[in-house]
């Protein structure tokens, strides 16, 4: 049976329907506000493999070509492989909805949204979640939701819901929320160096949509009647925790001590191989409690990292809950490299790497905005060497490319605008250690190497990645700084928090449980500020005072700007001119057709060199002036001398030398450099020359 509601929100018309599309899915939404057309469908498999102990969850974010009526670009003309935006937008979706499950619930589900039609003037990401979140709560699957999402610019100091493309293009905050009725459970986003009273209020003005939302998505699955099925869950065996409580818990908490975080895995590990065996001598244990086991050893562990923390103050590594790793920084680390930086804090460790390109090496993609070009790129390695593995090694997988877009984030609204710094910027971040935070590690790193190569950023960048331990049924918490890859593991958030100095760049929140509270998030920024300021400080101690210049290795990028009626003298007939620059300064030059004229060169001599022919060319020639020029022709009378690019004047026999010349040729040669000076000029634009008045 066909469904449909429509609801007014803002400013904004939407209508969902369900019933129509997509039947045999467990839930289906086609989802409409404005042009913009979303099919949201999600799917659950009826019971659980044999032995499966994790959640299995996958979101598909697509957007077809179709929808804005364009062809797929290339040589395959359909859609492939997800597009960087797509896997971004899918790991959005999958954040919020993910603890909105009940646990125990291990049956694979997967949740695809699909944009079938487009609207230039409407924003998808908000969107994209309710429907996602409807899809979910008009199925029969076990869902804690819904869940609403909304998009939050801020122009010219006002805040706006759900902004277009166009509009956020004058923004200061690109933020992305998440959250049901009570509290925001994702939060994502870059800003342009706002405070953190800015960012909450934004926060809040986002909840108040999502509020709204999550109403009308109520009032949708309160019209259709759903019930939700009866499923499988997997019941943990309180009678085994308790006899493994019995056997290893001291045996933990003496292992969970120890600082470091190998030798303390290395400990741990013997305890749960020991204890598995002791079991499985004892009570002759199937593999199915064998897997208990080690889900009763695991539950041990969270409990005592997180009672240590309450009961203590302390946590794992003996640090103080606003306690930062030890730091240390290196620059200047690789000579071949045009930046390069290594910053580490405790066990985690990122080396940067910053390389200088031309307009020519910029990223050129597509996406149903159409062509876009991105002049900085930051790229997110993670190799299984950084936390002593062994595993295949292959190309960047959805987490390292979401890593690496939150750096690029944090760091691009401190970069020279392109104008004033006419560089195509690759950074990389390559992560040697890892124990947790190595997306802020990256932050670091890049802003280290960034100042490392010269590039004149407005404030140097960084990061910290906040934690939260939370008691059951009270109002218990404890708010952790710079959290170590075990704290992330068991511990109850993740909100990575960069910026300067000044306020925040980049900020994303993930979450296991079910929301989080306004005044907990400020009393999050309050200790973040604190500890990104000491980072910061700790950063500064290894930069030289006063600015760094380009590496020599670094390409020299010019920008001039010539006449637009005279574009045609610098390319010359058929471009002779401007190949002869290209030839004898070994440079790229292009021209655009209003008279902008970049100079690529490899060099800072070859582009002194291009730049200082191409400004003589457009020079005004001045009487009197000594020029240093070179001869082109002789002939019996005298000779033309080239004294700028394309402006020749005549040396007269009788102004060669002091003494008599019987013969040009006994004094000049052509190709020769001479002095020369400039007589006069006549209406004709004839330059009259003298080499005897210059020598």
């Amino acid at each position: 049976m066909i469904q449909r509601l429509g609801v007014n929100i803002g400013n904004e018309s939407i209508a969902v329907e369900t019933g129509n599309w997509a039947k045999q899915a467990n839930g289906s939404i086609v989802y409409r506000t404005g042009k913009l057309v979303l099919l949201a469908t999600v799917c659950a498999a009826e019971d659980f493999k044999e032995g499966q102990d994790f959640f299995p969850l996958t979101c598909e974010y697509t957007e077809k070509m179709y929808s804005v009526g364009r062809i797929p670009g290339g040589y395959i003309k359909r859609e492939a492989k997800p597009t960087e935006s797509e896997i971004l937008m899918s790991r959005i979706i999958d954040r919020p909805i993910r603890p909105m499950f009940p646990n125990g619930y291990f049956c694979e589900v997967q949740v695809v949204v699909q944009v079938l039609s487009a609207d230039k003037y409407v924003s998808v990401p908000g969107h994209a979640l309710n429907a996602a979140s409807l899809a979910l709560s008009v199925s029969d699957i076990p869902f804690s939701g819904p869940i609403g999402g909304a998009r939050v610019g801020r122009i010219d100091g006002k805040l706006v819901i759900n902004p277009s493309n166009e509009e956020m293009i004058k923004s200061d905050l690109d933020l992305i929320a998440a959250g049901t009725k009570e509290c925001l459970v994702m939060i994502e986003g870059e800003a342009k160096e706002l405070s953190y009273k800015e960012l909450l209020d934004a926060l809040k003005f986002a909840h108040e949509y999502i509020q709204a939302s999550v109403k009308f998505q109520e009032d949708f699955v309160n019209q259709i009647g759903i019930v939700k099925k009866d499923v499988k869950l997997k019941q943990r065996d309180d009678e085994l925790l308790k006899k493994v409580r019995d056997y290893a818990f001291e045996k933990i908490a003496s292992a969970n001590k120890n600082t470091d975080k190998l030798k303390r895995a290395k400990d741990i590990q013997s305890i749960n191989t020991e204890t598995l065996e002791s079991f499985v001598s004892q009570m002759e244990a199937t593999d199915e409690q064998q897997k208990d086991i080690k889900n009763s050893l695991h539950e041990l562990e969270a409990e005592i990292v997180r009672e240590q923390i309450f009961n203590e103050g302390v946590r794992a590594d003996g640090r103080q809950v606003d306690e930062i790793r030890p730091i240390s920084c290196e620059i200047n680390v690789l000579p071949g490299a045009h930046g390069s930086a290594v910053f580490t804090r405790g066990q985690t460790q990122s080396l940067g790497v910053m390389t200088l390109g031309t307009i020519s090496d910029n990223q050129k993609y597509e996406n149903i905005e159409g062509q876009k070009e991105k002049i900085f790129m930051l790229h997110y390695n993670f190799p299984p060497f950084s936390v002593g593995e062994v595993r295949r090694m292959s190309g960047p997988g959805r987490r390292e490319i979401g890593h690496g877009n939150l750096a690029e984030r944090a760091l691009k609204s401190v970069l020279p605008k392109y104008n004033d710094f006419p560089y195509v910027i690759r950074m990389v971040s390559e992560i040697l250690e890892s124990n947790g935070s190595s997306s802020m590690a990256s932050v670091c790193s890049g802003s280290l190497a960034l100042l490392s190569g010269g590039v004149p950023i407005k404030s140097p960048v960084a990061g910290v990645a906040m934690g939260l331990i939370t008691a059951p049924n009270t109002d218990k918490y404890a708010i952790l700084t710079d959290i170590a890859g075990l704290e992330d593991h068991f511990g109850d958030m993740d909100f990575k928090l960069a910026g300067t100095r000044d306020g925040i760049t980049a900020f994303q929140m993930d979450l296991k449980v079910g929301g989080v509270g306004f005044n907990i998030l400020e009393n999050v920024f309050i200790q973040a500020e604190k500890g990104r300021n000491y980072i910061l400080e700790e950063m500064l101690k290894i930069i030289p005072e006063g600015s760094i210049s380009l590496s020599i290795t670094a390409p020299r990028i010019v920008i001039k700007y010539i006449p637009k009626d005279r574009i045609g003298e610098l390319i010359g007939p058929g471009g002779k001119t401007i190949r002869s620059i290209i030839e004898q300064t070994k440079s790229d030059i292009n021209i655009d057709d209003e008279g902008k004229v970049t100079i690529c060169s490899p060099d800072f001599d070859s582009a002194q060199m291009a730049t200082d022919m191409i400004e003589g060319m457009f020079a005004e020639i001045e009487i009197g002036k000594v020029y240093e020029g070179k001869v082109k022709r002789i002939t019996d009378f005298g000779a033309f001398v080239e004294i700028l690019p394309g402006k020749e004047g005549l040396c007269h026999i009788s102004k060669i030398d002091h003494k008599r010349v019987n013969s040009v040729r006994d004094i000049l040669k052509e190709g020769q450099f001479i002095k020369v000076k400039v007589l006069a000029v006549d209406r004709a634009g004839r330059i009259d020359l003298s080499r005897k008045d210059a020598i």
